[in-house]
Order: C-alpha cells, then sequence, then structure tokens
C-alpha cells in the first residue's frame, strides 16, 4: 500500500456534488500545474537534478511558498537516494505522497461538515481579513451552511470603517435570512461587538459571526482595535471569541502569505478561509499556508454559489489535485 493510501484511508464523508465542485474549483491549479509538470520531464526517463531543479520551480511558481517547496524537494530527494532507479513516470504518486505526508503533519483539516465545538453555546467567530479578498461573501455563505446544519445564527456588523462593508453584510443576512445587528458608519466597533453577543445571548443563538475592519495600513490601530473588541465581548460572553478567521484571496498568491504574517501580527488567527480558488491557477497557495504557518485551513472558496464554500478537508483536497 502507498504511503498516500496509508495516510489517506479515512473514509470520506463528502458527498459526490461537493466533490464535484471542488474538482471543478480546482481545474485551473490543475491543469497549469501538470502541464508544466509534463514539459519538465519531457524526454527524461528519471528523476535527476535537472528533473528536481524543474520541480522546485514548478511549486515556487504555483505559490507553493519557497520553505514549503524546499521541504517537499528534500522529501523527493530522500527517495530518489534511496531507489537509484526512480522513473518520471512515478514523479506524479511520489508527489502526491509527499505532499500528503506534509498535510498529514498537522491533526487538521480532517472535518467534513460545518460543525461547532461541542458545550459552546454562543460560539462566537470573529472574522477579520482585508477589503477585497472576500471576507463578507465568506461570513454570508458560513451563516448559510450553519443555518443549513439547523444552527441559529446571528450575524455582526462591526466593520464600520466602511459604509458598504455594513450595507453588503446586510444583503447576505437578507439573503440568507439570519439578523444583523449593526450601528452607523464610523461607531464603535466594540460596542457593535457588544451589542451583537447581548443580542444573540437573549435569543439563544448557537453562532454569532462579528465582521471586522480589514485596514492594514496602521497594524498599531489595527491590534488595538481587535483587541478592544475582543475584551469588550467578554464582558458579555467569557473566553470569546472562540476563533479568530482570517480570510485570505488564494488568487493573490505570494500576497495572500504577507497578509498572513501582518494579521498574524496583529491578533491572534486560530483558522484560515482561502477564497477564490476556482478562478486562479494559485491553488498551490493552501499548502503552503497550511504548512508554514500552522494555522489550520478550515474553509476553501471554490465557487461564487452559496454552496461554493466548502470545509477544507485535506484528504479530499490532494486527492482532487492529482485526479
Amino acid at each position: 500500500m502507498s504511503f498516500f493510501k496509508r495516510i489517506f484511508s479515512s473514509e470520506k464523508k463528502i458527498t459526490e456534488e461537493e466533490k464535484q465542485t471542488l474538482d471543478k474549483g480546482l481545474e485551473k491549479s490543475k491543469t497549469t500545474f501538470f502541464s508544466k509538470l509534463t514539459k519538465a520531464i519531457a524526454g527524461k526517463s528519471k528523476v535527476d537534478d535537472e528533473v528536481l531543479d524543474n520541480l522546485e520551480e514548478i511549486l515556487v511558481s504555483s505559490d507553493v511558498g519557497v520553505e514549503t517547496t524546499l521541504k517537499i524537494i528534500t522529501r523527493i530527494e530522500k527517495r530518489v537516494a534511496e531507489d537509484k532507479y526512480l522513473g518520471t513516470e512515478e514523479l506524479n504518486q511520489i508527489l502526491r505522497d509527499e505532499i500528503s505526508g506534509l498535510l498529514s503533519e498537522t491533526n487538521t483539516g480532517e472535518a467534513t461538515e460545518f460543525v461547532i465545538p461541542i458545550n459552546t453555546k454562543p460560539y462566537v467567530l470573529m472574522v477579520v481579513g482585508v477589503n477585497g479578498v472576500g471576507k463578507t461573501t465568506t461570513i454570508g455563505k458560513l451563516a448559510h451552511q450553519f443555518k443549513k446544519q439547523g444552527y441559529k445564527v446571528v450575524l455582526g456588523a462591526a466593520d464600520t470603517f466602511r459604509a458598504a462593508a455594513i450595507d453588503q453584510l446586510q444583503v447576505w443576512a437578507d439573503r440568507v435570512g439570519v439578523p444583523l445587528v449593526k450601528q452607523q458608519m464610523g461607531s464603535d466597533p466594540a460596542s457593535v461587538a457588544f451589542d451583537t453577543l447581548q443580542s444573540a445571548v437573549a435569543q439563544d443563538a448557537d453562532i454569532v459571526i462579528i465582521d471586522t475592519a480589514g485596514r492594514l495600513h496602521n497594524k498599531t490601530n489595527l491590534m488595538a482595535e481587535l483587541t478592544k473588541v475582543k475584551r469588550v465581548m467578554q464582558k458579555v460572553v467569557e473566553n470569546t471569541p472562540n476563533d479568530v478567521l482570517l480570510v485570505l484571496d488564494g488568487s493573490t498568491g505570494q500576497n495572500a502569505f504577507e497578509q498572513a504574517k501582518q494579521f498574524t501580527a496583529a491578533t491572534e488567527v486560530t483558522c484560515l478561509a482561502v477564497t477564490k480558488l476556482d478562478g486562479t491557477a494559485k491553488g498551490g497557495v493552501v499548502i503552503g499556508i497550511s504548512d508554514q504557518f500552522q494555522i489550520p485551513v478550515k474553509y476553501i472558496g471554490v465557487g461564487e454559489g452559496l454552496e461554493d464554500l466548502q470545509v477544507f478537508n485535506k484528504y479530499e483536497f490532494v486527492d482532487s489535485f492529482f485526479k
């Protein structure tokens, strides 16, 4: 049994429709990656230094990231050293094995459904990320998915820096059919968060999702604002937020890495959502970010539809990528 099969032999639970959505969402990344790989090994019968150099270049250009690429190359070099006559026709399987192994070093990315921790009510999720990454859309789709699971959801519009952010969130709240707590543009974000949690407790809500401002031009201000929002929320419900979700635009490649660095420095990020993977050939960014930051990728966006936000399952992701 191959290394991949040994690690990834868990029973898969995502639906056939979700698999098809994932396959379609990763199509651009797969096509670009494997066309480059085919060219790299053309005319070669075994994996030599030139093939490995080309593979390194392909992985870096697919936005896997330099550090993660070097880890993968080192793993493959070890395999090549052990088997002197490793053929290029086996490279696809070896690459699949080693990426699988890398992702399996963390106990994350194993969920298949939109669920929240047991005995946590309300479960409070604070969402951070710069404007334009799909933050509001992700919140709307999350609310939809959680509501579909039978949870009672309340949204809070604490991104009071932009009127558009409040309006966009209202559109999503109306579309999904969940209540939104909001104030005027320029209001104190912490005050909105406080009101949202009070409202959620009064309504006996299961889940609270708080949107926050996404400006990074002054990290000190952002840090102070997010810290204050957290502190004020804890006056209503202890030990909140339960999670801080950073939304990253997968199509921006290396810029997503930079944003992850900036936000993890500004606040304690506990999980990630990588959006817009369907419109880009940069799907490798999910592998790199998950490896380098050791923060679980919890959700991925693979399309514009309501159902196209998926729980990130590393088994399904690698399976789809190498299908």
